[in-house]
């Protein structure tokens, strides 16, 4: 069948034809490609066209697809079981590979995504705290929480809206929407409010709005606020445990919160996800204590078994400042092209994540997003699709880089993205 074919049947079973909404193509327009193989940098569809993937399901894939080490763990252990509903020695490895990445956790608790791991660890702040109140900042995104989708970005960005419908108010409003890297505002709320606040959340590093870094002084504030209120920073590194580093945005922030949320590589690739943090705090997690939390597949044994492999081949091999490399010089040559093509283009980039923008930068809010040119995105987008490279579907996400993307299929990407601004010029 193709992609259109495809499409059209799943859309007479599945509300949208998806399964999450970003994947609809509703931002940028046409028929979403629906993919049926992955092996290193590439995707083929549905249809048979290649594509240089530079979504990597979101991030997890730091290895590229189908990396030998992660193919090789999960079949190993599906031939021995894939469920069992009872502990194993995998979660017990995964947890100590884990915590001695990052040292802010004494214990953590393996989930199935990134939205059970941002719940969990709000409720256990609200049950620590005997507080109520949870500040997150705008275009930032935890996950499809109800206290959570206020304003949040990512696919709701990419649908127009700001909230969504079916959340009670009383739900909502215990959750503070701030702009992120106003460190005044965040700080006169806290001397306002601070005391009511049971935690902080947020993305070290603004993945959900298309990249946008933390202004100088911005998470350190955050810490600093939260210590003296009472109430419990928690980072979401989702997005960013494991990207940067054999651990998370923490150790290059130098700053230590109370919980952190993982998630996408921790799986290698499967769902999994983790929250964790000091052992005080964690011990208050059912069995141990009274807030409760629970999950089936929560430590799935393929999932371990993927995630084990993928995180020791990052810890043994250290790959991060060649990743630096590759996506510097891609972004580096995105610039150059777009500034030879006169085209206004602004791109933020930490190691081997990026966003780019099509307007003047910099690009260090919400706001700042919002005010670039989408349209002109959704052109490009097409662009490099018919020439072969796979892009987020929406203009408010990241793309990625894995050790599978070579200096020779970058240089294909930038062949492509020369064409590609060509033909989007005018």
């Amino acid at each position: 069948m193709t992609n259109k074919e495809l499409f059209e049947a799943a859309q007479r079973i599945i509300p949208g034809g998806v399964n999450s909404p970003v994947r609809a193509f509703r931002k940028v327009g046409g028929v979403p490609r629906f993919m049926a193989q992955g092996s290193g940098p590439f995707l083929t569809d549905a249809e048979g066209k290649r594509y240089i993937d530079f979504v990597l399901s979101w991030g997890p894939l730091i290895l590229g697809h189908c990396h030998p080490a992660v193919v090789e763990a999960v079949r190993r252990q599906a031939g021995i079981g894939m469920s069992y509903g009872a502990p194993t020695d995998l979660e017990v490895e995964m947890a100590a590979l884990v915590c001695e990445a990052f040292p802010a956790m004494d214990k953590v608790r393996f989930v199935s995504s990134g939205t059970e791991a941002t719940m969990s660890a709000i409720r256990l702040a609200r049950a620590a705290t005997g507080r109520q109140v949870t500040v997150k900042f705008e275009g930032c995104y935890h996950g499809h929480a109800d206290s959570l989708l206020v304003k949040a970005g990512s696919g709701l960005l990419t649908l127009g809206v700001p909230d969504s419908s079916g959340i009670p108010e009383n739900v909502a409003s215990t959750t503070a929407v701030l702009p992120y890297n106003d460190t005044a505002a965040f700080g006169e709320f806290m001397d306002s409010r601070g005391t009511e606040v049971a935690s902080v959340i947020v993305e070290p590093v603004a993945g959900n709005m298309g990249v946008v870094l933390p202004r100088k002084g911005f998470l350190q504030s955050i810490r600093a606020k939260t210590k003296a209120c009472g109430s419990l920073l928690i980072f979401d590194e989702v997005i960013t445990g494991f990207r940067f580093r054999f651990g998370g945005y923490q150790e290059l922030a130098g700053i230590t919160p109370d919980l952190t949320c993982l998630g996408k590589i921790v799986g290698g690739g499967m769902p999994a996800a983790a929250f964790g943090g000091r052992a005080d705090l964690m011990d208050q997690l059912s069995p141990n204590g009274p807030v409760y939390q629970a999950g089936t597949l929560s430590g799935n044994p393929l999932a371990m078994a993927a995630g084990i492999a993928a995180l020791k081949v990052l810890k043994d091999s250290d790959p991060y400042a060649g990743l630096d490399r590759t996506m510097a010089s891609f972004t580096s040559g995105l610039e150059e092209l777009a500034k030879k093509a006169g085209i206004a283009l602004a791109v933020n980039r930490v190691g081997s994540m990026a966003g780019v923008f099509f307007r003047q930068g910099p690009v260090e809010t919400f706001d700042d997003v919002m005010a670039s040119d989408a349209s002109r995105y959704t052109r490009f987008f097409h662009a490099m699709l018919e020439r072969g490279v796979y892009l987020a579907p929406s203009p408010f996400e990241a793309a990625f880089v894995s050790t599978a993307h070579t200096a020779e299929v970058m240089g294909q990407a930038l062949e492509a993205a020369a064409g590609a601004f060509d033909e989007i010029r005018t």
